[in-house]
């Protein structure tokens, strides 16, 4: 299974889980190859030009899937053309993250010293046209302020960089930094879900604490190659399927800040359309380019 990200990640992390569980199952190991690079678009492209055997599959989030498509004029690849849907795995919920010597409580805080010192207040990303870069992006516009991007090359990276200090801040998938915050090396603001979270009850949501109205997550799906015969697919799915009614993987996978979904490859397909125009309208109207 190919994860175009880096080491440590929410995807990265959720892959491993389900990998461990598909290979008891299926009898054969499923390896987990990380390529990270380019906001994911050079794994993705080595899925898209593998054969359609079953062999090789790809673990995406949805920036790879339905947010890049929308901020690349041109790619080596096209989503909906060059790849076959397996199953949606989980939804990775997201907070707001900052240095612990950081004078932010809350996103309100954050606003208020952005508006303060625009451009001043430095922000970690996993690269351009990553999800914590679109995340923060959309913040930002919604919130009428001015932040400095800096893009790393993987989530993890731009994490450990905010508890460092080398940024003050970034969103994250909470399956990113729970440890980071449970071992008091940043700090959590922040999450971007509707209602709070349970293992962070006494975290605000950054709708109720500075920008009404603001909701993020991603998702961790599996794609194969386009091609891919349909009794393949169907089998990967079953597998897939197996693996997450399995209580000790939803039991990682929650203890990982995941929700677990699970989903036909013609769910997964749907989910898909709908979320890439959902993205070229959010793109749109936000202004986001990237530098």
């Amino acid at each position: 299974m190919i994860v175009p990200l880096a080491a440590a990640s929410a995807v990265d992390n959720a892959a491993r889980i389900v990998a461990q569980h598909m290979s008891m199952n299926m009898g054969q190991q499923v390896v987990i190859e990380n390529m990270p690079g380019a906001s994911g678009l050079i794994g993705a492209e080595r899925v898209a030009k593998s054969a359609p055997d079953g062999y090789t599959i790809g673990g995406f989030n949805d920036s790879i899937m339905t947010m890049l498509p929308n901020l690349y004029p041109k790619m080596s690849w096209d989503i909906l053309k060059d790849f076959e849907p397996v199953s949606l795995v989980a939804t990775v919920e997201w907070g707001l993250v900052a240095n612990n010597n950081a004078p932010y409580k809350n996103a309100g805080d954050l606003i208020a010293a952005a508006k303060t010192e625009p451009g001043k207040i430095f922000y970690g990303s996993g690269g351009n046209g990553s999800p914590q870069h679109i995340a923060m992006a959309l913040f930002a516009s919604n919130a009428g302020i001015t932040l400095t991007h800096v893009p790393y090359k993987g989530a993890t990276q731009a994490a450990l960089d905010v508890a460092s200090g080398q940024v003050q801040v970034a969103f994250q998938g909470i399956a990113t930094v729970a440890s980071l915050v449970r071992g008091g090396k940043l700090k959590l603001i922040g999450v971007t879900t509707r209602a709070r979270l349970p293992q962070f009850a006494d975290v605000p949501t950054v709708a109720e604490s500075g920008l009404p109205g603001f909701e993020f997550n991603s998702w961790f799906a599996i794609m194969a190659p386009a091609g891919t015969p349909t009794d393949i697919i169907t089998r990967l799915n079953a597998e897939i399927a197996k693996a997450l009614a399995d209580p000790e993987v939803r039991e990682k996978l929650i203890a990982q800040g995941l929700t677990v979904r699970g989903t036909s490859p013609q769910e997964l397909g749907t989910a898909t359309r709908d979320q890439l125009a959902k993205y070229a309208r959010l793109i749109k109207q936000s202004n986001i380019t990237l530098e």
